[in-house]
């Protein structure tokens, strides 16, 4: 079967980083889905490339979503992209794709730019086991909890987050694991781009001098293995006392994450405690 739609990955910041195929498929499909049509008509302007642009970002891309599929269905070759990077990933795309795979419409992806792989090489961190997760919450006390799972993690974690949050969620960190090495890349492949390795204490004193703006890409580096607990045998009442010391959390903040590392109600763990 033909393949009628293709996910290219755009340059995350040199137009110089996309493929000559990628440039080739989007010359000849029919049109080209995309976030900002302004945005990507520099880059596609750049290469000459004259096909029509349609609107697909977050706040539209439930009700597009049918016609692309229509237009698919009846043959049409459509190129989907983000402003940046690869598409699906913490950008528009997911959905799309699962729809396709629901009505067997042929899709492929073309490899390229991609800013939570080019901060993990640059990094210095492990790259055998790595997590992706995204951006991160914008609420205090979800970020700590989330940063409790990610700080357990056995391997390199990558996140996105705002260059107007960075510094708040640097002090998480700090508070909870002042020893951690961590890694920001800052306007990757850009001219300002910036790549500083450190503990949170360290990337703090960088900053506060110096201006924070651009993509951010944050790593942290792996649970130290003496630090990782196998909990698989521990009472909820031990799990709870780990979590406290560990992640120097108030009793509250460690039921929370005991219940949510063991896949079970916050009341269960509760009621498991005051049993004692």
């Amino acid at each position: 079967m033909k393949i009628v739609l293709y996910l290219i990955a755009t340059p995350i910041g040199n137009l110089a980083d996309i493929t000559f195929r990628a440039i080739e498929i989007l010359k000849s499909c029919d049109y080209i889905l995309c976030e900002d049509t302004r945005h990507s008509a520099i880059l596609l302007n750049h290469y000459a490339i004259h096909k029509p642009l349609k609107s697909y970002h977050k706040f539209n891309e439930s009700f597009r979503t049918e016609s692309v599929l229509e237009d698919l269905e009846s043959g049409k070759i459509i190129c989907l992209i983000s402003d940046a990077g690869t598409p699906g990933i913490s950008d528009p795309g997911a959905d799309l794709v699962k729809q396709c795979i629901e009505r067997n419409l042929p899709l492929t992806a073309l490899p390229g730019p991609c800013a939570a792989i080019q901060a993990l090489i640059c990094s210095g961190l492990p790259t055998e086991r790595f997590q992706f997760w995204g951006f991160l919450t914008r609420k205090e006390n979800e970020l700590k909890r989330e940063m409790q799972i990610i700080l357990d993690y056995q391997g390199t974690t990558i996140c996105y987050e705002s260059p107007h949050r960075l510094l708040d969620t640097l002090k998480i960190i700090e508070i909870m694991q002042p020893q951690r090495l961590l890694t920001v890349g800052r306007e990757l492949t850009k001219k300002f781009e910036e790549t500083v390795r450190g503990t949170a204490t360290a990337l703090i004193a960088h900053w506060q001098n110096n201006l924070l703006k651009g993509e951010i890409t944050l790593l942290i580096s792996p649970s130290p293995s003496e630090s990782h607990q196998d909990w698989s045998t521990w009472t909820p009442e031990e799990h709870v006392e780990w979590a406290q010391q560990t992640y120097t959390l108030n009793r509250k903040e460690a039921i929370k994450l005991v219940a949510e590392l063991r896949g079970v109600p916050k009341r269960q763990v509760y009621q498991e405690l005051i049993k004692k």
